[in-house]
Parts: C-alpha cells; sequence; structure tokens
C-alpha cells in the first residue's frame, strides 16, 4: 500500500494556490508543516496522502520524467470543473478532459502540469461516466 506520494516545489504559495484548487474540492485536508504542504485525502489512511516539500538536498526541485500522480474525480463534470480551476491556479494543460478510448472506453481524463512541472492526471471511470458526459 502506498503512505503518500512526495513532489518537489520551489514556490510554496504557487503550489498551495494549485493544489488547493485541485484537491480540496476532492475533499482533502491541507495541512502545514514546516513550511511546506501536506494534503490529507478523505478517506485517509487507506488513501495516500500528498506532500508538496522543498528538496531536502536543496537543489532545485525539478518534475521526474514518466513520473505521474493520478487524483480520481466522482464524475466527468468535476474533472472540467477541477481542470479549469487547477489551470486557473497556474496549471498547465497537458491534454484537455475527455474518454481516452486507447486506455478503455470508461475512462474519463484530463492531464496537466503544477507550476513546477509535475505531471498529474484527474480522472473518473465506468461507474461516474454513465449519463454523465
Amino acid at each position: 500500500m502506498i503512505a503518500y506520494v512526495t513532489l518537489g516545489a520551489e514556490d510554496m504559495d504557487a503550489a498551495e494556490r494549485f493544489y488547493s484548487a485541485l484537491l480540496l474540492p476532492l475533499g482533502y485536508m491541507l495541512e502545514h508543516y514546516q513550511g511546506d504542504l501536506s494534503f490529507i485525502p478523505p478517506n485517509a489512511p487507506a488513501s495516500p496522502d500528498l506532500y508538496i516539500k522543498r528538496p531536502f538536498n536543496g537543489d532545485p526541485a525539478t518534475p521526474g520524467n514518466g513520473t505521474m500522480v493520478a487524483f480520481e474525480a466522482s464524475t466527468p463534470v468535476q474533472v472540467r470543473t477541477l481542470h479549469t480551476a487547477a489551470l486557473d491556479a497556474g496549471g498547465t494543460d497537458e491534454g484537455p478532459p475527455g474518454i481516452r478510448a486507447a486506455y478503455r472506453a470508461s475512462f474519463y481524463v484530463a492531464y496537466l502540469r503544477d507550476p513546477q512541472g509535475n505531471k498529474l492526471a484527474l480522472f473518473a471511470t465506468a461507474d461516474a461516466i454513465q449519463g454523465a458526459l
């Protein structure tokens, strides 16, 4: 079981704006800890926490090539709403909301990057998609 995911950031104000716009509507709680951010999921401890931190070694934060964190939304409408909110909060689009039939016909997903460049996915699955498009 994954306990937590950590992403590096240098601008904590930009990270807080972005991740608050994306995760608070999903039920996450935000905790500030020693200048860093901890986003605690609504069904903790079953789901992993998300920590946004400055790198411990003092080197610049850089996004991992091929690294992505995915968050589950309840409906396609929520995917679209949160994708827009995240873009308005400083994120960049990496793939607009829509069904990705290459994965499966019931996978509705949007891709984006946070202000630091970390890649994220926001998705809804088959049960949420029925009649919600």
